[in-house]
């Protein structure tokens, strides 16, 4: 029995993949356009006043501000356990740990931390990179747990925004500081305060309003109030065990 084999000149078949390649980014593109008209929601325009703040405020109390600014210790994890926190608040230091990698982070001096890998001490230029993916992660995925409690921090705005159901939504906008400066937050609040989900205009998402729930609360053993999960679109970003203690 003989098995005849076709052979593709290597030409034709860089050709033929080259189409096929051609096909895929037409079809991403048409996707994202449909979905870009179907769902983008231009970002409201932000005026500071002062009920944004005093709506800032009643969030804050709803969530346990005081027992979180008395918490000392704070553990999570982010993309099913990929990224583990362990966060010193007292002392402005966070170790971070995805694969064989640790950095233990100084919040307050960069410089001042020291990055692992194999449980080895690693210098130099992949120190460096190993730092500034850690300081990247802790952003990103430190903000998941606790973005409530950053509505004051320093560069935010504020404003109020009147929803489609007639209820107020807290508007914040970070001018400054973290990895992505000029990211805005809509806070859709229930009547006592408490969160229920935000709409995002952020760098990383090319469609504005697109919203995540944070109405997945558990009260930790420091009293304050911390998200279990986010419900984003068709995925579930869950944050682990989630710990605060002093």
């Amino acid at each position: 029995m003989y098995i005849h084999l076709i052979r593709i000149p290597i030409k034709k078949l860089l050709k033929i993949l080259a189409r096929a390649l051609l096909g895929l980014g037409i079809l991403l593109l048409f996707t994202y356009a449909v979905l870009y008209v179907l769902c983008h929601e231009p970002r409201p325009e932000l005026e500071a006043s002062f009920e944004a703040d005093m709506l800032a405020n009643k969030m804050l109390k709803a969530v346990g501000n005081e027992a979180y600014k008395n918490t000392r210790y704070l553990e999570w994890s982010f993309r099913n356990g990929a990224h583990q926190f362990l966060w010193d608040k007292t002392k402005g230091v966070a170790q971070v740990t995805w694969g064989d990698k640790k950095v233990v982070l100084d919040l307050n001096d960069t410089a001042k931390s020291m990055a692992y890998q194999n449980t080895g001490l690693v210098r130099g230029d992949r120190a460096e990179k190993l730092i500034k993916k850690a300081t990247a992660l802790f952003n990103n995925d430190s903000f998941w747990l606790v973005a409530p409690f950053k509505v004051f921090d320093p560069g935010t705005q504020r404003g109020v925004v009147l929803m489609e159901d007639g209820s107020r939504g807290l508007l914040v906008t970070y001018s400054s500081g973290g990895d992505t400066p000029g990211d805005t937050y809509l806070w859709k609040l229930r009547q006592d305060g408490f969160p229920e989900s935000y709409q995002m205009w952020v760098s990383i998402i090319p469609i504005g309003g697109v919203e995540a729930s944070w109405d997945d609360w558990q009260v930790v053993d420091s009293g304050a109030f911390l998200p279990k999960s986010h419900e984003l679109g068709p995925i579930t970003l869950d944050m682990g065990a989630v710990k605060g203690y002093n």
